[in-house]
């Protein structure tokens, strides 16, 4: 490595190892060769499934697996941890929202990691859900993409697990991704939001949502991937532009840039209001919506109201 290298800060061997280090991390500040960057995200992974029990006995994870590379490494990971837990089986859900240019590579590229893992593989797409592909519900309403996408992923997820029989969701939101919703709940002062969490029990109205990589950085799961030859060298879609997230990701970016940990603090914070705040004060009780069914906080799910809005 040469000594201006800016991923391993110029360190010439592994903190572990006399090997040449692939990536500098900071808490603690360590330089980590290929191997024991490969060892360190899947402890840390399998640490946080067992602090925070997202997997029991018994269960049957459904992986949102979209073939990106957030997806691609929690079923690599989770595949690998598998034979630790008692009777645990997994199963990858891929949602097809219809992109043009953009999902079908994808899909591809979920096919190809699910075969070559042997795991059971599904597809759901928002025409079997709804009768149209994102781009047709988009037509004269871009900017609304994130929104839309976003409330018909998650109910197509919901689908597609009750149907595999599955008892957890899985989601790859990353270090990055939790603290950009962090600072977006706080920008939007919606508390509700900031306060809850995924994996909380929903008295059986819900399937429960974990997210074992929430504590791994999306530099240090790009570079797990690539030093084993599995990263995804994909397109990005094409309605980002439009997302609030995106200002939100540069600015925490650059913020962690110039003051690293900024990211950690923000999750630390995060969850010193949680210890302060009891979500079910401030949220609105569970009901059933009246026009399918499904639990939500109002009259009518979010599903149902996106229908009457696009005329469905």
């Amino acid at each position: 490595m040469s000594p201006g290298n800016p991923v391993t800060g110029g360190a010439e061997r592994c903190t572990l190892c006399a090997e040449p280090p692939v990536i500098r991390l900071p808490e603690p500040d360590r330089h980590l060769c290929a191997a024991h960057l490969i060892a360190d995200v899947e402890e840390r992974a399998a640490l946080t499934i067992q602090e925070r029990e997202l997997i029991k006995p018994h269960d049957r994870i459904a992986v949102a697996f979209s073939g990106g590379k957030d997806s691609t490494a929690l079923l690599l990971i989770l595949t690998r941890l598998l034979p630790a837990w008692e009777d645990v089986s997994l199963v990858a859900i891929t949602v097809d929202e219809g992109i043009a240019g953009y999902r079908d590579d994808t899909i591809r590229a979920a096919e190809e990691v699910t075969k070559k893992l042997r795991i059971e593989h599904v597809c759901i797409s928002f025409t079997d859900l709804i009768g149209d592909d994102l781009d047709t519900l988009l037509i004269g309403r871009e900017t609304q993409a994130c929104s839309v996408c976003g409330i018909l992923r998650r109910k197509a997820l919901l689908v597609a697990a009750h149907k595999a029989g599955a008892t957890k969701i899985a989601t790859g939101h990353n270090l990055d991704d939790e603290a950009q919703s962090v600072l977006m709940n706080t920008l939007r002062g919606d508390l509700p939001r900031l306060v809850r969490t995924s994996d909380a029990d929903s008295s059986g109205c819900f399937i429960p949502r974990i997210k074992p990589l929430a504590d791994i950085s999306e530099k240090e799961i790009a570079a797990y991937l690539f030093v084993q030859d599995m990263f995804p060298f994909l397109p990005e879609c094409p309605y980002t532009r439009y997302a609030l997230r995106l200002e939100v990701r540069s600015m925490l970016s650059a913020l962690e840039q110039k003051h690293p940990g900024t990211m950690r603090n923000l999750m630390k914070s995060k969850r010193a209001i949680e210890k302060h705040v009891d979500p079910g004060a401030i949220s609105e009780p569970l009901r059933r919506c009246r026009e399918c069914g499904d639990p939500c906080s109002g009259e009518l799910c979010q599903v149902c109201m996106l229908r009457k809005s696009l005329g469905k």
